[in-house]
């Protein structure tokens, strides 16, 4: 959509700079990267679009072994998101991994800072009732990985999204990873 409107990325910048921020700081990124190099604004037409809401959602599957893994921890867990709690319940649905997190489910709506600070993985851990040092976040964003370090948790970088490139775990150690996590079945392994 956004090179349609004449504003284009490389795919490693894009992700860089964007991914894991919340849809408002997004937006607001968009709009300010628009006005800057068009004049113009994007982020209402961005936020209106049902087409890109309905490739969102045709295109959405489970990062392999993502419920297998879910299923086999015991131990309290969230999400803590970027995204908007609808927008997770939705996704979360359509992936069979909801029934792992509820109630846990916290997204950016649920506090005034999204990542990169640490307020909603705080947030989580308090719903939680577990202290932030005894947390360990897998997170698969620089942002994400700020954030939770920010909160004093553990971070272990995670690499098996669909938007990781050769570069994601260097970013992500030097953002203040502790390990790196290759996929789920790795991270299954890891927490049993």
């Amino acid at each position: 959509m956004l090179a349609e409107q004449g504003l284009t990325f490389e795919r490693s910048d894009y992700v860089n700079r964007f991914m894991g921020l919340s849809t408002d700081a997004f937006h607001a990124a968009i709009d300010e990267e628009f006005q800057r190099r068009l004049g113009r604004p994007i982020a209402e037409a961005v936020r209106q679009s049902e087409r890109l809401r309905a490739v969102m959602v045709a295109e959405l599957t489970e990062v392999p072994g993502a419920v297998h893994a879910m299923a086999r921890l015991t131990l309290p867990k969230a999400i803590a998101s970027s995204g908007s709690v609808g927008g997770l319940e939705r996704k979360l649905k359509r992936t069979g991994l909801w029934e792992h997190f509820t109630p846990h489910v916290y997204g950016a709506d649920h506090v005034t800072h999204a990542k990169p600070a640490p307020d909603l993985f705080l947030h989580a851990a308090a719903a939680l009732g577990v202290p932030p040092a005894d947390c360990l976040v897998l997170e698969d964003s620089v942002n994400g990985v700020i954030g939770a370090k920010a909160a004093g948790m553990t971070v272990w970088g995670f690499l098996g999204g669909g938007h990781a490139d050769d570069g994601l775990g260097a970013r992500l150690v030097q953002a203040g990873a502790a390990r790196l996590v290759r996929d789920w079945p790795e991270a299954a392994g890891l927490l049993a």
